[in-house]
């Protein structure tokens, strides 16, 4: 595990549906300023586990705890006003509104909401909207997405969407963001775009990323540690090479007839 402080920790989490256990002692660690990677065959876990921490199952038993403070069971609204934020495989933009105005609608209670504040104090609801376009539009610039800024997102690629996804996080003070295969359906060269924007915004602005994906490059290229679950529990934790040669790994992913072709 990382010897760094802990942004966040999983401890003892089981989760079942039915008779089926999906979650078993799922036992992790996320050190702030990591980006983390989350991989593991098809039924592994990956996704009821970011469910849990993400609030939106809560686990039979075990915690969940972001900065030192138990969040197991919090629900999503509260634990994105914590600055824990998830994002989906599919994207989940409004379709109807430009690429700004999707920005602009992340930060919450803003005065303008209140139909009271928007008669009272239009002046300070003024002053707020033009904070949240410079803000938005510092977010367009940084993800180069200056080209589709008034475009509805409905009408963006699925790589624009990812991107725009992202752009999304970047509107509030997130401390750690789950990423749920942002690379799945996104072409080479968008993808590695939004490769280079996760490691801007960690290593320029101290974000905090866990990622579950399958694109063993992309993985290998953004992080360290990458952790691997198996059967509801995870199997190993280590560096991309490490992982890679990993033999119960490998086994995991392959089946022990391949693991044993490998080694002779």
């Amino acid at each position: 595990m990382s010897t760094k402080t802990a942004a966040l920790q999983v401890e003892r989490v089981n989760v079942s549906f039915g008779g089926l256990r999906a979650l078993h002692d799922v036992y992790l660690e996320i050190g702030k300023n990591e980006v983390v990677g989350l991989i593991g065959p098809n039924g592994a876990g990956k996704t009821t586990l970011f469910n849990v921490i993400a609030g939106l199952y809560k686990p039979d038993s075990g915690t969940v705890q972001l900065d030192g403070q138990d969040i197991t069971g919090l629900a999503p609204h509260e634990l994105f006003a914590r600055g824990l934020l998830r994002t989906f495989q599919i994207a989940h933009e409004f379709s109807s509104l430009t690429v700004r105005e999707n920005l602009m609608m992340v930060p919450q209670n803003q005065s303008g909401e209140r139909l009271m504040d928007a008669w009272l104090q239009p002046a300070k609801i003024r002053q707020e909207e033009a904070a949240l376009i410079t803000k938005a539009n510092e977010v367009i610039s940084f993800l180069q997405l200056d080209l589709v800024a008034n475009e509805r997102a409905g009408n963006l690629s699925g790589g624009q969407k990812k991107l725009l996804e992202l752009g999304r996080t970047m509107m509030t003070d997130a401390k750690i963001v789950f990423l749920d295969e942002v690379g799945a359906g996104v072409n080479r060269t968008l993808l590695n775009h939004i490769g280079d924007s996760i490691l801007r915004l960690n290593r320029e602005q101290g974000y905090t990323f866990c990622m579950i994906e399958h694109d063993m490059e992309f993985i290998s290229r953004l992080c360290d540690p990458v952790i691997v679950m198996a059967e509801g529990s995870v199997l190993a934790t280590g560096s991309a090479a490490e992982i890679r040669n990993n033999d119960d790994v490998i086994e995991a992913y392959l089946g022990t007839g391949l693991k044993n072709t490998k080694r002779a």
